[in-house]
């Protein structure tokens, strides 16, 4: 009997407490997008709409462990990588991923740097192991506009080609001429006046617009994103493609937000809930 199994995609990121973002809205994209989603959690927070209470780490073997165990049984089709918070738990990501045969499974990465106050959510030993040892590896890397500026070290006058370049040296530089570095870099859009993803792979820049909804709700906006991307990856899409689908659930998401969820910001809608 021929059996009807779904892609699978497996996000190792932080779990938000409110359902917002995180590995919860990782779960939703991937559903959206019809993919099977399996998660290694790497933090717990206590959070909700008006903001982040508390955060604790889950041990780096247990985020090893996490990953060894979808891929041992269930395979993967795709990795999509969120918050990791330290540079022992991305050290222990980039053991998963040999372990689990990345040469095998695109990797998106969405290197949650910086909040939305501004604030800059990773130290510079941790930012570092993220340039020199996960980059590298990846397939996509996804930041936003303050997270490439962050990245690549560029001030506010870089444009969006200029730190979708940035980005995709910093592989190559950190490994050497050798290294396989990201095969894309999709800068978004969200933080610029216009909706306009920047997409560049080595040679071509495309740009990718989105529909604007400005009275969305847009919390877990990126992690809807990058999710859709990884999971149209797993489904057999190309990068310029799967970012140009991503975009559209992701806006999709932010028309449909839960704006009247909470006492803050509400949460991206991916499923369409209510």
């Amino acid at each position: 009997m021929t059996r009807n199994t779904p892609p699978t995609a497996l996000s190792i990121a932080g779990s938000d407490s409110g359902g917002g973002a995180g590995i919860q809205a990782d779960l939703k994209a991937f559903a959206r997008c019809g993919v099977h989603g399996m998660t290694a959690i790497t933090a717990i927070t206590a959070q909700n709409t008006v903001g982040v209470h508390f955060v604790e780490l889950v041990t780096p073997q247990a985020v090893f462990a996490q990953i060894l165990a979808s891929a041992e049984d269930i395979g993967v089709d795709a990795v999509k990588i969120g918050m990791l918070g330290s540079a022992a738990t991305i050290d222990a990501v980039c053991v998963g991923l040999t372990y689990m045969g990345v040469q095998h499974a695109p990797v998106v990465i969405d290197p949650v740097m910086v909040a939305e106050s501004g604030a800059i959510l990773l130290n510079d030993e941790t930012r570092k192991a993220l340039v020199e040892h996960l980059i590298p590896v990846c397939t996509v890397v996804t930041p936003n506009i303050p997270e490439a500026r962050v990245l690549t070290g560029l001030g506010e006058e870089a444009s969006q080609e200029e730190l979708a370049r940035g980005v995709m040296a910093l592989g190559p530089k950190a490994l050497g001429p050798h290294a396989p570095g990201p095969q894309a870099v999709v800068v978004t859009g969200g933080h610029s006046e216009e909706l306009v993803d920047l997409f560049f792979d080595g040679e071509q820049v495309v740009e990718i617009p989105g529909e604007r909804h400005p009275d969305g709700a847009a919390h877990g906006s990126g992690c809807t994103h990058s999710s859709a991307l990884a999971a149209y990856l797993a489904r057999g899409e190309t990068p310029l493609e799967a970012a140009r689908k991503a975009r559209i659930v992701a806006s999709e998401a932010v028309g449909a937000g839960l704006r009247d969820i909470g006492k803050g910001p509400g949460p991206v809608n991916a499923l369409g809930i209510g």
